[in-house]
């Protein structure tokens, strides 16, 4: 899901904001790598693949704490990078069963979204950087979105389980996590400061990762 953060300084000089970009886009690189290592653990743990999977909301509410603890002190060197990696860390843990599923019956599934999200994230990443156009409207509109879709997907799972919803709902959020992709990266050119990359990092990272999973449920429901 997506998360907001208030913006520290405001980016000034050529120089403050190519070190944000740079400590920015490291951290998600690496983020996604710890998140692939949290998988990739949790993959060759039967037992945390099991307790995962049975206590699926305890565990989506236990991987918070790292974040929010992520955002209150994200301007403490070193603690912020090392509660986002465990954060990010966590957060493969919990794609695990997902993941195990669909390597099981959807063979190659993995990949081809990886692949599109890449893809995507690099165009929209491009879009954002190269446009001229104020993106601050961008964010209000697609948080509501978001909203609207989680509305949607907790109706559908405790009432209506509709597969054609699902993928309907899944199609929607690859376009909210885009809009959001694309206003988080504005906010990085034009807002957030020198020092503000954790919050940055971690809003592009929510958005890359949402934006994965929405391909992959979509690919997944057009294969059954």
């Amino acid at each position: 899901m997506g998360v907001s953060y208030s913006a520290g300084t405001i980016v000034r000089t050529g120089a403050e904001r190519a070190t944000l970009v740079r400590r920015t886009y490291s951290l998600v690189f690496v983020s996604v790598l710890v998140t692939i290592a949290g998988s990739m653990f949790a993959l060759s743990q039967p037992a945390v693949l099991s307790w995962i999977a049975q206590h699926t909301w305890l565990s989506v509410i236990a991987i918070f704490a790292p974040l929010l603890l992520a955002m209150r002190y994200q301007h403490a060197f070193p603690v912020n990078i090392a509660l986002v990696f465990v954060f990010a860390f966590a957060e493969g843990v919990l794609l695990a069963p997902l993941l195990y599923v669909y390597g099981q019956t959807r063979p190659g599934l993995i990949t081809q979204a990886a692949m599109l999200t890449i893809g995507a994230f690099g165009i929209l990443t491009a879009y954002a950087f190269v446009s001229r156009r104020d993106f601050s409207a961008w964010g209000s509109f697609f948080m509501v979105g978001l909203w609207v879709v989680i509305g949607g997907m907790l109706l559908n799972m405790f009432f209506f389980h509709n597969p054609g919803a699902d993928l309907a709902l899944a199609s929607i959020t690859i376009l909210v996590f885009s809009g959001l992709l694309v206003f988080d990266t504005w906010r990085l050119r034009n807002v957030y400061g020198p020092d503000d990359y954790v919050a940055a990092a971690v809003q592009i990272y929510l958005d890359l990762l949402n934006l994965f999973l929405a391909i992959l449920r979509v690919l997944g429901g057009r294969r059954n």
